[in-house]
């Protein structure tokens, strides 16, 4: 707990592309877990190593590749990293090093390119200093940059100082407009507004107001349509139920008449 690593993929902006867990994959195919993550004394070099622990593995350190759905990004030589050594350089095996080393062109959600990114390993007073979240402090193994059920999600996506961060307040005051969802709309008070007034103009010049006066537009759009079907359902059972009656007396009034008794 005194000494947890946190590990992250980061773009040069410095937000937080990827927050390594337990399960993440490093580019030897071993997950993080599977490396070394505790130190019972921070090493004073940096970056600091995290070595892959099982035997006749030569990686180094851990090393994060980015997935393209749910298989791995390609290098430029259109080869996958498994198809590249493990140990410094990653030279290609399939084109015997014509493409230098693993690099690939794919391009993060954050804007950037795959290899533009870094690995970052710090500690935790290192991560306050870049004023990112830390987290509370847990007792289990290799957490990585885990600090929440938000540190999941991509960067772009989180909220937080190690994502794209908190909207302003400009962002949250402002008004609502035809294109937000209509319960955004009833909520903040979106009457008034020329695109919804033309909007609802369609809709029985009902303005979305929040009030019961709503719930009783739909329940009466509700109710005209069940009545419709009703009456379209009696138009098509009328003339079937026509024919069916007359298909019933048709052989009681062809029945020929017995001949009188002599």
């Amino acid at each position: 707990m005194k000494n947890r690593i946190f590990v992250s993929w980061t773009s040069p902006t410095g937000m937080d592309c990827k927050l390594i867990g337990p399960e993440t994959q490093c580019f030897c195919q071993h997950r993080y877990k599977q490396h070394k993550t505790d130190f019972t004394e921070i090493p004073s070099n940096r970056p600091i190593p995290l070595p892959c622990k099982l035997k006749r593995c030569p990686c180094a350190s851990y090393e994060y590749v980015p997935l393209n759905g749910s298989q791995p990004v390609r290098c430029r030589c259109k080869h996958f990293p498994e198809d590249h050594e493990v140990g410094p350089g990653h030279l290609c095996l399939k084109c015997r090093g014509k493409c230098g080393s693993f690099r690939s062109p794919w391009v993060c959600s954050c804007g950037l390119p795959a290899y533009l990114h870094q690995m970052v390993v710090e500690t935790k007073e290192e991560r306050l200093a870049r004023g990112h979240p830390v987290g509370h402090d847990v007792p289990y193994a290799a957490m990585g940059g885990l600090t929440g059920f938000s540190s999941l999600a991509e960067g772009y996506l989180r909220l937080d100082d190690s994502g794209a961060g908190a909207p302003d307040e400009a962002f949250s005051s402002q008004p609502p407009s035809a294109s937000d969802h209509p319960f955004l709309r009833m909520h903040t008070g979106g009457g008034g507004i020329p695109e919804l007034d033309r909007l609802s103009e369609g809709m029985g010049a009902v303005r979305l107001t929040g009030t019961d006066q709503d719930m009783d537009y739909y329940e009466q759009r509700y109710q005209a349509r069940l009545k419709e079907e009703r009456s379209r359902m009696r138009a098509v059972r009328g003339p079937q139920k026509k024919a069916v009656t007359q298909g019933k007396k048709t052989p009681s009034s062809s029945k020929k008449q017995a001949p009188p008794k002599r």
